[in-house]
């Protein structure tokens, strides 16, 4: 029966994602239109062409803006969370680069890969101008390995907003930089920190980075530092320092589970060294951050 079902889905073409997409706009009675414009809510514009396409299996969603979407589309068309994501099959090659190694031969970087390594510390020191926005991030990140040779995290950071410049990474302690996507569109940057050496299951592994940016501070750009986690973390710390400049008037945290609609704010005091903390322990999914003015 199994076998007799998989042919079945051969002959209407496509993967297991395009049948999951194709059945779940069937359930929800939204045509494509409505779909794309529901898309379009979320900010994120997707061709209705680009959506027939994915239902049938004709292409199948590999840049850092598809991905974007397909995330949208499980909450538009009320699915788990990586109800669709799950069942991406692996993205088709894409050309070669000599930067690479031989076994990461042209695979774009995708945020539903199978992962055996999770994030289970992480301490953000962000350094913000005499302007008021951020102009460094330095992060401290410990790693456990569920499964033996695990070499590398993909680092996936939301920038202040869409069409923000993405901010330079650059590596500190125990790691280098490999590849770099930027989805200016979507406000997100990817990048692979590769371990100085391969840790096994159950062993641990501390990297330091950080993140510069290069934007001139004005109004059009948040005064907050934020985390979007997409899975638990078991402790975050954030600082924020504020410098030899003019302490903001306010200081808060916030965070807001995924499945909240609206975040949780407390106001939090300015130490004597001009900086603010806040911690979140046992956190995620979801966002949390500090914010000021």
């Amino acid at each position: 029966m199994a076998e007799r079902r998989r042919g079945a889905s051969r002959k209407l073409g496509g993967t297991a994602f395009s049948a999951a997409l194709r059945g779940a706009i069937s359930t929800s009675g939204l045509g494509l239109d409505r779909i794309q414009a529901r898309l379009q809510e979320h900010g994120i514009t997707v061709s209705v062409t680009a959506l027939s396409y994915w239902q049938s299996g004709k292409r199948q969603p590999e840049r850092l803006s598809s991905i974007s979407a397909v995330r949208a589309l499980e909450q538009i068309l009320a699915l788990p969370s990586g109800a669709l994501l799950g069942l991406l099959p692996p993205p088709r090659p894409r050309g070669t680069s000599s930067r690479r190694r031989a076994d990461d031969t042209a695979r774009p970087l995708t945020l539903d890969a199978d992962t055996g390594i999770a994030l289970v510390g992480l301490h953000d020191r962000c350094e913000v101008s005499p302007g008021g926005a951020q102009s460094t991030v330095t992060a401290k990140a410990v790693f456990m390995a569920s499964a033996d040779g695990q070499d590398r995290w993909l680092l996936a950071y939301r920038q202040d907003g869409p069409g923000t410049q993405a901010p330079a990474v650059s590596a500190l302690r125990n790691c280098t930089i490999g590849r770099v996507e930027v989805d200016v569109e979507a406000g997100l940057t990817l990048a692979e920190l590769i371990f100085a050496t391969p840790i096994d299951t159950g062993e641990t592994y501390l990297v330091e980075y950080e993140l510069r940016y290069a934007h001139v501070p004005g109004p059009q750009f948040r005064s907050t530092h934020f985390r979007e986690f997409w899975h638990p973390i078991p402790e975050y710390l954030l600082e924020v320092h504020f410098g030899a400049g003019e302490p903001p008037a306010q200081c808060w945290r916030y965070s807001r589970p995924r499945d909240a609609p609206d975040a949780e704010t407390t106001a939090i005091k300015i130490d004597d060294a001009n900086s603010v903390h806040a911690i979140a322990l046992d956190f995620g999914p979801g966002v949390f951050g500090i914010g000021w003015t």
